[in-house]
């Protein structure tokens, strides 16, 4: 009797774990469901390397980034943001691979370069890459979006330092932003991607 009475709890728990993950899992599906994009948006990230890009595109996708391995070809990632379906090819940074950045420029929508702005010592190197994609005819006018990132370290320079030097007040043929932000916290990240959906939308009408 004591038996049959205690493979009955088991039996019922045993149940309501799984109807208890069912609902679980179901709700995801209808969030899901529930914002299905109006519009599919092509990202392109870009940085040198340890600009912190990945942990970046890891944190936009709510996913782990306690471990962070250097990208050697591309991450590619969906993002749902604001009826929009972020899609986002984080590409590597090392010197070796920049020259293969061109190869992802058709159909970009908007462009997000990842500076580390706790690395004085490149900020010349990094300034130049970006020049460089600003000057590329098939990005031409797309909307950029520049984050400041590390901002979470005592050695960072501000903002408004960085687009000093990188002397971004001289674009005039698109849109910018330069928004400050921590990957690693998630800081200032979100208005970045505030900022991005409001220009593709004003750039896609």
């Amino acid at each position: 009797m004591h038996r049959k009475l205690h493979l009955n709890t088991r039996k019922n728990f045993a149940v309501r774990v799984t109807t208890r993950w069912n609902r679980l899992g179901l709700l995801s599906i209808l969030r899901k469901l529930k914002s299905t994009p109006d519009q599919e948006v092509r990202i392109l990230l870009l940085g040198l390397d340890n600009a912190g890009k990945t942990t970046l595109l890891k944190q936009l996708a709510s996913e782990d980034i306690s471990h962070i391995t250097p990208t050697q070809g591309f991450n590619i990632k969906s993002v749902q943001s604001q009826g929009f379906k972020l899609n986002v090819w984080d590409i590597g940074g090392q010197r070796k691979i920049r020259p293969y950045w061109r190869n992802y420029f058709e159909n970009t929508d908007i462009l997000i370069y990842v500076i580390d702005s706790a690395d004085r010592k490149r900020f010349e190197e990094t300034g130049q890459e970006l020049a460089e994609l600003l000057d590329e005819e098939k990005l031409s006018g797309v909307p950029v979006l520049i984050f400041a990132n590390k901002q979470d370290l005592l050695t960072a320079a501000p903002a408004s330092e960085i687009a000093e030097g990188l002397n971004l007040h001289t674009i005039r043929d698109r849109v910018w932003q330069i928004q400050s932000c921590s990957a690693l916290s998630g800081e200032g990240v979100q208005d970045g991607m505030n900022w991005v959906c409001k220009n593709v939308s004003t750039k896609k009408k």
